[in-house]
């Protein structure tokens, strides 16, 4: 029996040695993040480094472990209680293109879209604004397709959805940031309390043609199959938002409200129920999800697909051509039959 006492032992100090690791691993993101948040939303780099070097001071000095754990937590409680007050605005002095808030009223079947933005672009700093008022039958409503945006990050790219409307009329919404004068994105702020979620409603020459003639991105675009009336109902879901942002302005974030998740939430709203995946955050895989879900045209290999369904060049050829939206579909496969 004494043999096996100090191996009882050396198991009890191997597991409390374990449980301090784990207390430690466990606070690093919430150091991390507090510090970052501070940073970024808050007082500036040196409040951030001070809230770091207290949480590591506390941690490493402060003994029974717990005790300097809990110290810790409560710093950072005290960081995200102070966060989650910050409020989004919308009075503030925005970029010229995010200027104005798009509403968009349904009103039995018709659907009256205010400041849907038609910018004339020539170069990233030289345009022409035009905002317009439009209406829209809701009953013609065909189908709704989806918009990739790649600007060379393999892995993250910018979704947006376009309806089609009998008659080869086309509305497209970008969900987005709304950014201020002198303000550029970056993803690391995007993930704090930065931009505004913006609902950008547009023509489509001008979200389109913004991101290839002038940005120099590719876009491509997919058909998708989903039947026309929940083509329908996820449009006016869109416009309840517009209307909601519009007294209620809200923050964009990029992890859980950004360009695709955003969509996600707005399927799932009506009741479109499909399985998380990884390439849902991932977003410059989602085109091999929706291929592999049979969201889009799955009569080609999905290679030749993705080929066919870039507009890039149709866009530039097409941008100061009247019949826009209809020229980039030329080469498009058929809508897929709704699954």
């Amino acid at each position: 029996m004494t043999a096996g006492r100090p191996r009882r032992g050396g198991a009890a100090g191997f597991l409390r040695s374990l449980a301090r690791v784990l207390l430690v691993l466990a606070t690093l993101p919430l150091t991390a993040w507090g510090g970052l948040a501070l940073a970024i939303d808050g007082p500036g780099k040196l409040a951030g480094g001070v809230f770091v070097l207290g949480c590591v001071a506390l941690l490493a000095l402060v003994r029974p472990l717990r005790r300097g754990w809990i110290a810790s937590v409560v710093l950072f409680a005290g960081v995200l209680g102070w966060w989650l007050t910050l409020a989004p605005s919308n009075d503030r002095s925005w970029l010229p293109q995010v200027s104005r808030l798009p509403t968009m009223e349904v009103r039995g079947d018709r659907l009256i879209v205010r400041d849907l933005r038609n910018f004339d672009y020539r170069s990233r700093s030289d345009f022409t604004p035009r905002w317009e008022e439009r209406g829209y039958d809701l009953a013609e409503v065909v189908g709704v397709d989806l918009a990739v945006c790649d600007w060379g990050a393999s892995l993250i790219v910018h979704t947006f959805l376009s309806w089609e409307f009998e008659g080869g009329r086309h509305l497209a919404v970008s969900i987005e940031t709304r950014k201020e004068q002198g303000e550029g994105y970056s993803a690391l702020r995007g993930f704090f309390r930065q931009f505004e979620l913006y609902y950008a409603v547009a023509d489509e020459r001008d979200l389109i043609g913004v991101r290839t003639v002038v940005r120099g991105e590719r876009v491509r675009l997919y058909r998708l199959g989903a039947p026309r009336e929940q083509a329908r109902q996820l449009l006016e879901t869109y416009a309840a938002q517009t209307r909601r942002l519009a007294e209620e302005p809200a923050w964009y974030n990029a992890l859980d409200h950004n360009c695709t998740t955003s969509i996600r939430l707005h399927a799932v709203h009506l009741g479109i129920e499909r399985p998380w995946d990884w390439r849902i955050l991932v977003n410059g895989r989602g085109e091999e999800l929706l291929y592999a879900r049979g969201m889009i045209d799955t009569s080609l290999p999905f290679e030749q697909l993705r080929d066919r369904s870039d507009v890039t060049e149709a866009a530039r050829a097409a941008y100061d051509l009247p019949g826009f939206s209809q020229r980039i579909r030329a080469d498009l496969p058929p809508r897929p039959r709704a699954r």
